[in-house]
């Protein structure tokens, strides 16, 4: 991913505070766990393709974000862009984007090559079309012009796929990778655990984006299998061979897959010595359940504070529930 150090702005000070264009992309079975996502990681969603905000994140973390501009300059017509970008000074090689915005019109292909050489030509700076130091994104939305750098998402989570263990039953790297964002939108001095981690699905997706996770599980199979999957991906992440119930410490938040599989029998009595005793080690829990459990939920203490429902074909539906 380039740099963003070889780009200055002149007066800087008196330019608008800096706003971050995001770009998204999600199938329809999706929908809801990708607005849920947004939720936690923005603390808001949209219909739209497009999500503006003034956070952060690296476009890379969440399996439906395409890309972001992070934006320097915006004016109302292409024109004003163009003349604001002769302002900067750029000491790298850099290339040029247009940027698609879905919800718009769409732009032919000769149209986005003349306005991204309209834009590029006026930028004091060395391009390099092949094997630029630093990518600028230019792009219509929300009623103007944008411009800025430029990052794409490198789908980290479709490498995840080839690990040495997996199961049938286990959640999508895509699923799982939102659901470690859910459970963790900003990892900064933040506690996870994943005490019924089967073969380290979640965990692999945390560990990859520098979430501070640990895994358990009481399946004495399982454990071998979830620590090759993290070492082969170059991660590091403490996984013990544990029963729920046995779990001590405290964590800002718990991920817990119910049931473990398919063909696992939970009891409405067992989830509820389940979630009784993340309730004694978590502040919050994240589950995923096949089967309606918020009366399970509630009664051990904990509030439902958001959720959705994720789709694979026409009948296989799991849920997200957010609790604290």
């Amino acid at each position: 991913m380039c740099s963003g150090k070889g780009l200055n702005r002149v007066d800087a000070s008196s330019k608008e505070p800096l706003t971050y264009i995001y770009n998204y992309s999600w199938i329809e079975d999706e929908k809801s766990l990708c607005a849920l996502e947004m939720r936690a990681l923005f603390g808001a969603d949209t219909e739209s393709t497009i999500l503006e905000s003034t956070i952060k994140v690296d476009p890379s973390r969440s399996p439906f974000i395409k890309e972001r501009i992070d934006v320097i300059y915006q004016g109302d017509t292409l024109q004003d862009v163009i003349r604001q970008v002769k302002d900067l000074h750029i000491d790298k090689s850099f290339r040029m984007i247009f940027v698609k915005n879905q919800d718009l019109e769409k732009v032919g292909f000769t149209e986005r090559r003349k306005i991204e050489r309209d834009v590029g030509l006026e930028i004091p700076g060395e391009a390099d079309l092949v094997h630029p130091e630093l990518l600028l994104g230019i792009m219509n939305v929300n009623g103007r012009w944008v411009f800025g750098e430029y990052y794409k998402n490198e789908a980290i989570w479709l490498h995840h796929q080839k690990k040495p263990h997996s199961y049938s039953t286990s959640l999508s790297t895509r699923v799982a990778r939102a659901v470690a964002n859910i459970a963790v939108p900003n990892p900064t001095g933040i506690k996870a655990i994943d005490p019924c981690c089967g073969i380290g699905t979640v965990l692999v997706e945390a560990l990859s984006m520098g979430i501070d996770i640990v895994g358990s599980d009481f399946n004495p199979l399982l454990i071998e299998g979830v620590r090759e999957n993290i070492a082969h991906f170059g991660l590091a992440g403490d996984v013990s061979m544990k029963d729920i119930r046995n779990v001590t410490g405290s964590y800002d938040v718990a991920i817990i897959d119910i049931p473990y599989n398919l063909y696992s029998a939970i009891t409405p009595e067992q989830q509820r010595e389940m979630l009784e005793s993340a309730r004694k080690f978590a502040d919050k829990l994240v589950i995923v359940t096949i089967e309606p459990i918020d009366s399970v939920i509630l009664g051990v203490g904990f509030e439902i504070i958001d959720r959705c429902t994720v789709k694979k074909g026409l009948a296989f539906v799991r849920q997200i529930i957010v609790c604290k």
